[in-house]
Protein backbone atom coordinates (compact mmCIF):
# COMPACT_ATOMS: atom_id res chain seq x y z
CA UNK A 1 0.00 0.00 0.00
CA UNK A 2 1.33 3.50 -0.92
CA UNK A 3 0.38 5.97 1.66
CA UNK A 4 1.58 9.06 -0.87
CA UNK A 5 -0.89 7.70 -3.35
CA UNK A 6 -2.14 11.49 -5.17
CA UNK A 7 -0.42 13.11 -2.47
CA UNK A 8 -0.49 16.86 -3.27
CA UNK A 9 3.48 17.26 -2.69
CA UNK A 10 4.02 20.79 -3.03
CA UNK A 11 0.74 21.35 -0.80
CA UNK A 12 2.87 18.59 1.61
CA UNK A 13 6.07 20.36 1.11
CA UNK A 14 4.64 23.92 1.92
CA UNK A 15 3.03 22.02 5.41
CA UNK A 16 6.36 20.28 6.43
CA UNK A 17 7.92 23.43 6.20
CA UNK A 18 6.16 25.30 8.76
CA UNK A 19 5.81 22.53 10.81
CA UNK A 20 9.28 20.81 10.75
CA UNK A 21 11.31 21.34 14.10
CA UNK A 22 14.76 20.84 12.46
CA UNK A 23 16.54 23.16 10.31
CA UNK A 24 18.27 21.05 7.45
CA UNK A 25 14.53 19.35 7.21
CA UNK A 26 12.82 23.34 7.37
CA UNK A 27 15.71 24.18 4.38
CA UNK A 28 14.42 20.58 2.62
CA UNK A 29 11.11 21.33 2.45
CA UNK A 30 11.20 25.04 1.66
CA UNK A 31 12.70 24.23 -1.37
CA UNK A 32 10.06 23.15 -2.26
CA UNK A 33 8.35 20.85 -5.08
CA UNK A 34 7.30 21.08 -8.94
CA UNK A 35 3.88 20.67 -9.33
CA UNK A 36 2.41 17.65 -10.68
CA UNK A 37 1.31 18.88 -14.06
CA UNK A 38 4.67 19.77 -14.82
CA UNK A 39 6.44 17.91 -18.20
CA UNK A 40 8.99 15.21 -17.54
CA UNK A 41 11.16 17.35 -19.73
CA UNK A 42 11.73 20.02 -17.03
CA UNK A 43 11.62 17.60 -14.30
CA UNK A 44 14.44 18.55 -12.17
CA UNK A 45 15.21 14.76 -11.08
CA UNK A 46 17.80 12.74 -9.27
CA UNK A 47 18.39 9.00 -8.77
CA UNK A 48 18.99 7.26 -5.19
CA UNK A 49 19.93 4.39 -4.19
CA UNK A 50 20.73 2.77 -0.78
CA UNK A 51 22.20 -0.17 0.25
CA UNK A 52 21.15 -1.93 3.52
CA UNK A 53 22.15 -4.44 6.15
CA UNK A 54 18.52 -5.82 5.79
CA UNK A 55 15.14 -5.79 4.40
CA UNK A 56 12.90 -4.54 7.25
CA UNK A 57 13.70 -0.73 8.11
CA UNK A 58 12.52 -1.19 12.00
CA UNK A 59 15.28 -3.59 12.14
CA UNK A 60 17.93 -2.94 9.48
CA UNK A 61 20.11 -0.11 8.36
CA UNK A 62 21.58 2.21 5.74
CA UNK A 63 24.98 1.13 4.98
CA UNK A 64 25.36 2.72 1.72
CA UNK A 65 23.76 5.82 -0.37
CA UNK A 66 24.36 6.88 -3.72
CA UNK A 67 22.80 9.41 -5.93
CA UNK A 68 23.61 11.23 -9.07
CA UNK A 69 21.19 14.55 -10.87
CA UNK A 70 19.53 14.02 -13.73
CA UNK A 71 17.04 14.98 -16.56
CA UNK A 72 15.34 13.22 -19.59
CA UNK A 73 18.48 14.43 -21.58
CA UNK A 74 21.77 14.58 -19.36
CA UNK A 75 23.15 12.46 -16.31
CA UNK A 76 25.10 14.94 -14.64
CA UNK A 77 28.02 12.49 -13.36
CA UNK A 78 29.88 15.08 -12.24
CA UNK A 79 27.65 16.01 -9.59
CA UNK A 80 27.14 12.26 -8.32
CA UNK A 81 27.51 11.68 -4.51
CA UNK A 82 28.48 8.39 -2.64
CA UNK A 83 28.59 7.90 1.23
CA UNK A 84 29.67 4.67 3.05
CA UNK A 85 28.11 5.17 6.32
CA UNK A 86 28.08 2.62 9.92
CA UNK A 87 24.76 1.26 10.15
CA UNK A 88 23.34 1.36 13.61
CA UNK A 89 22.43 -2.43 12.51
CA UNK A 90 25.44 -5.21 12.72
CA UNK A 91 26.43 -6.16 9.27
CA UNK A 92 24.86 -9.87 8.38
CA UNK A 93 27.12 -12.57 6.48
CA UNK A 94 23.88 -12.30 3.94
CA UNK A 95 24.09 -8.18 3.07
CA UNK A 96 27.52 -8.47 3.00
CA UNK A 97 27.80 -10.82 0.03
CA UNK A 98 25.08 -8.19 -1.68
CA UNK A 99 26.79 -5.17 -1.36
CA UNK A 100 30.40 -6.13 -0.23
CA UNK A 101 30.92 -3.73 1.87
CA UNK A 102 32.82 -5.28 5.20
CA UNK A 103 33.36 -4.44 8.57
CA UNK A 104 36.81 -2.92 8.33
CA UNK A 105 34.95 -0.35 5.42
CA UNK A 106 32.49 1.06 8.15
CA UNK A 107 35.02 1.32 10.79
CA UNK A 108 35.84 4.60 10.50
CA UNK A 109 32.15 5.57 8.44
CA UNK A 110 30.82 8.49 9.54
CA UNK A 111 27.11 8.05 10.88
CA UNK A 112 24.70 9.09 8.55
CA UNK A 113 23.78 11.78 10.57
CA UNK A 114 26.90 13.44 9.78
CA UNK A 115 25.97 13.16 6.04
CA UNK A 116 22.02 14.50 6.48
CA UNK A 117 23.58 18.33 5.46
CA UNK A 118 25.23 17.08 2.12
CA UNK A 119 22.43 14.93 1.17
CA UNK A 120 18.97 16.97 1.89
CA UNK A 121 20.96 19.21 0.04
CA UNK A 122 21.13 17.16 -2.87
CA UNK A 123 17.46 16.33 -2.69
CA UNK A 124 16.21 19.62 -2.19
CA UNK A 125 14.19 20.52 -5.12
CA UNK A 126 14.44 17.54 -6.86
CA UNK A 127 12.07 14.22 -7.83
CA UNK A 128 13.49 10.97 -6.45
CA UNK A 129 13.92 7.72 -9.20
CA UNK A 130 14.17 4.98 -7.69
CA UNK A 131 13.83 0.73 -8.51
CA UNK A 132 11.72 0.18 -5.82
CA UNK A 133 10.29 2.93 -3.31
CA UNK A 134 10.17 0.87 -0.30
CA UNK A 135 13.86 0.80 0.17
CA UNK A 136 14.84 4.68 -0.22
CA UNK A 137 11.59 5.90 1.10
CA UNK A 138 11.00 3.98 3.96
CA UNK A 139 14.78 3.24 5.29
CA UNK A 140 15.18 7.10 4.83
CA UNK A 141 12.31 7.75 6.80
CA UNK A 142 12.65 5.68 9.12
CA UNK A 143 17.00 7.16 9.63
CA UNK A 144 15.31 10.50 10.02
CA UNK A 145 12.83 9.32 12.86
CA UNK A 146 15.62 7.90 14.43
CA UNK A 147 18.29 10.71 14.39
CA UNK A 148 15.58 13.44 13.94
CA UNK A 149 12.17 12.35 15.53
CA UNK A 150 10.46 13.39 12.73
CA UNK A 151 10.67 11.54 9.29
CA UNK A 152 11.10 12.52 5.26
CA UNK A 153 8.80 12.08 2.62
CA UNK A 154 9.30 12.95 -1.09
CA UNK A 155 7.87 12.02 -4.37
CA UNK A 156 9.79 9.31 -6.03
CA UNK A 157 9.46 7.95 -9.64
CA UNK A 158 9.89 4.44 -9.22
CA UNK A 159 10.97 2.78 -12.29
CA UNK A 160 9.92 -0.75 -11.06
CA UNK A 161 6.46 0.13 -10.82
CA UNK A 162 6.68 1.87 -14.53
CA UNK A 163 8.34 -1.42 -15.19
CA UNK A 164 5.37 -3.28 -13.78
CA UNK A 165 2.54 -1.01 -15.45
CA UNK A 166 4.01 -1.87 -18.75
CA UNK A 167 4.00 -6.36 -18.05
CA UNK A 168 0.73 -6.65 -15.78
CA UNK A 169 0.62 -10.56 -16.91
CA UNK A 170 4.03 -11.54 -15.58
CA UNK A 171 3.13 -14.82 -13.97
CA UNK A 172 2.83 -17.69 -16.63
CA UNK A 173 0.94 -20.79 -16.09
CA UNK A 174 2.18 -24.10 -16.64
CA UNK A 175 1.24 -24.61 -19.95
CA UNK A 176 2.75 -21.49 -20.62
CA UNK A 177 5.95 -22.64 -19.63
CA UNK A 178 6.12 -25.98 -21.25
CA UNK A 179 5.95 -23.74 -24.41
CA UNK A 180 8.54 -22.24 -23.78
CA UNK A 181 7.22 -18.46 -22.27
CA UNK A 182 9.39 -17.37 -19.34
CA UNK A 183 8.17 -14.34 -16.43
CA UNK A 184 8.75 -11.64 -17.04
CA UNK A 185 11.18 -9.78 -14.90
CA UNK A 186 10.58 -6.17 -13.36
CA UNK A 187 14.41 -6.41 -11.35
CA UNK A 188 16.49 -3.62 -12.49
CA UNK A 189 19.13 -5.58 -14.37
CA UNK A 190 16.44 -8.02 -16.40
CA UNK A 191 14.92 -4.71 -16.79
CA UNK A 192 17.89 -2.59 -18.54
CA UNK A 193 18.26 -5.32 -20.91
CA UNK A 194 14.69 -5.05 -22.52
CA UNK A 195 15.68 -2.01 -23.38
CA UNK A 196 19.48 -2.61 -24.49
CA UNK A 197 21.39 -1.55 -21.52
CA UNK A 198 23.85 -3.03 -20.57
CA UNK A 199 25.02 -5.16 -17.46
CA UNK A 200 26.50 -3.19 -14.26
CA UNK A 201 27.74 -4.56 -10.91
CA UNK A 202 24.37 -4.67 -8.89
CA UNK A 203 24.22 -3.41 -5.44
CA UNK A 204 26.65 -0.84 -5.13
CA UNK A 205 25.00 2.40 -4.46
CA UNK A 206 25.70 4.42 -7.08
CA UNK A 207 26.59 2.05 -9.49
CA UNK A 208 22.47 1.25 -9.12
CA UNK A 209 22.05 4.89 -9.31
CA UNK A 210 23.21 5.36 -12.55
CA UNK A 211 21.62 2.09 -13.78
CA UNK A 212 18.55 3.42 -12.52
CA UNK A 213 19.13 7.20 -13.89
CA UNK A 214 19.63 5.51 -17.07
CA UNK A 215 16.30 3.14 -17.37
CA UNK A 216 14.33 5.93 -16.86
CA UNK A 217 15.80 7.47 -20.04
CA UNK A 218 14.86 4.49 -21.55
CA UNK A 219 11.41 4.13 -20.27
CA UNK A 220 10.60 7.74 -20.62
CA UNK A 221 12.30 7.60 -25.32
CA UNK A 222 10.39 4.24 -25.35
CA UNK A 223 6.64 5.36 -23.55
CA UNK A 224 6.08 8.69 -22.68
CA UNK A 225 5.77 11.88 -24.59
CA UNK A 226 8.57 14.29 -22.78
CA UNK A 227 5.57 16.27 -22.27
CA UNK A 228 3.87 13.89 -20.12
CA UNK A 229 3.10 15.46 -16.54
CA UNK A 230 5.43 13.93 -13.85
CA UNK A 231 2.49 13.14 -12.13
CA UNK A 232 1.12 10.62 -14.34
CA UNK A 233 4.77 8.58 -13.39
CA UNK A 234 5.32 9.58 -9.35
CA UNK A 235 3.92 8.54 -6.17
Amino acid sequence: MNPYQNQDWPQLFAERAASSRDKRLQAYYAAGCITADTPLADAPLVALDVETTGLDPRQHAIVSLGLVPMNLQRIRCSDARYWVVKPTSELSAESVTFHHITHSDIRHAPRLAHVLDELLEALAGKVVVAHYRNIERNFLDQALRQYLGEGLAFPIIDTMELEARLHPRRTVSWWERLRGRRPVSIRLADSRLRYGLPLYSAHHALTDALACAELLQAQVATHYPAHTPVGALWS
